[in-house]
């Protein structure tokens, strides 16, 4: 019995591979990395992953607004659930950097967190990337027109048994205008299409924007806890050069050189931060886009949904990354160096230690 059921199910997912290869096939996706424009303002682009990343921070606040619209005492259903998520967020974060910096870290961790989390796995839907704007081309999509009344619209036809992949006129072609205008006098569309709803984190700037919002807390948390002088220290270590020099010992100077030359590596290292973070998002998120795309143009239906599933798991991690990162490099920050007064302290524990072993000495 089993042995025919697997037989079926085999059977059954290759009638969903060919019916989907045969009747669900779209053209060659177009893919390029910059936002498509939607709409320009004065000298303001107002892009598709603009229009998402408003529509995210809609969305976030519309669900927190009805999971505690009716706080109670006693949580329950969907407040129930939203405490659970957030208290376990909480004791993550407390449980890494301690019950005083976990508190102050959290809100911004936090945000960073469920932010990146909902951008990703909100870009799934199938709304993304194929419904929009119709930019007129001398190459592209063949799309047909519908007639909506006022507002013009096209969609791009499917393949067909005769066809297997929807129309395309590519860029490269000779005869790429001829063929435009072929299709022009068929009442057909030639273009490309402007997307509406795009992934906010498959735009550079998006990434760019969290890494920079994520390096500004640190050093606030470092400068806050260590003190200016004390935290900038970290990236500009002068002191021993400079007293090497003045007491003309080469020892000290050679040190105080090593010890300026680690300070310009940490500020280089800040800098990099800022690239790595942008990036590892970036790229992971735009190229599990073009999988996706990819992979529902060559066989709709069967080995998308498995993507769709590997996508959830890596909007997770890529999530969780970033906060956890943000959070790893605060702990640093604030744990970097000695506090202010700690030379003062030095000098004080140094002249206490003389004045005990002259004590110790007299006795003697």
């Amino acid at each position: 019995m089993k042995g025919i059921r697997l037989r079926l199910v085999i059977v059954g997912l290759i009638i969903l591979i060919l019916a989907g290869f045969v009747f669900l096939r779209g053209p060659t996706p177009h893919i390029q990395i910059k936002p498509e424009t939607l709409y320009s303002f004065w000298k303001i682009n107002i892009t598709n992953t603009m229009i998402t990343s408003w529509l995210v921070v809609a969305l976030m606040i519309g669900l927190v607004f009805l999971a505690s619209r009716r706080w109670e005492l006693v949580p329950r259903g969907v407040q129930n659930l939203l405490e659970a998520i957030i208290e376990a967020f909480y004791n993550l974060v407390v449980s890494i950097a301690g019950e005083n910096n976990g508190r102050r870290f959290f809100p911004a961790v936090a945000t960073i967190f469920f932010f990146v989390l909902f951008a990703n796995w909100f870009s799934l839907f199938p709304i993304f990337n194929v419904i929009g704007l119709g930019q007129e081309e001398e190459h592209g999509f063949v799309m047909e027109k519908v007639d909506l009344g006022p507002l013009p619209a096209t969609y791009v036809s499917l393949s067909s048994p005769s066809q297997l992949q929807g129309q395309t006129i590519d860029k490269d072609d000779p005869e790429a205008a001829q063929k435009a205008e072929e299709e022009r006098d068929k009442g057909n569309f030639v273009g490309e299409i402007r997307p509406f709803l795009r992934g906010v984190n498959t735009d550079l700037n998006t990434p760019l924007a969290l890494a920079i919002m994520s390096a500004i807390f640190v050093e606030f948390w470092g400068i806050s806890t260590l003190g200016f002088f004390a935290y900038g220290r970290k990236f500009f270590n002068l002191g021993g050069l400079l007293r090497g020099i003045r007491r003309l010992s080469p020892s000290q100077v050679f040190q105080g050189v090593v010890d300026a030359f680690v300070g310009f590596l940490e500020l280089v290292s800040e800098m990099v931060r800022l690239i790595s973070f942008t990036f590892r998002l970036f790229g992971n998120m735009f190229a599990g886009e073009v999988v996706i795309l990819m992979f529902t143009f060559l066989i709709p239906l069967v080995l998308t949904l498995p993507f769709y599933g590997l996508e959830l798991f890596v909007g997770l991690i890529q999530a969780f990354i970033f906060a956890a990162l943000t959070l790893v490099f605060g702990m640093i920050a604030v744990a970097h160096g000695e506090p202010p007064g700690a030379e003062e302290a030095e000098a004080e524990v140094h002249k206490t230690q003389t004045t005990e072993s002259q004590l110790v000495g007299s006795e003697q």
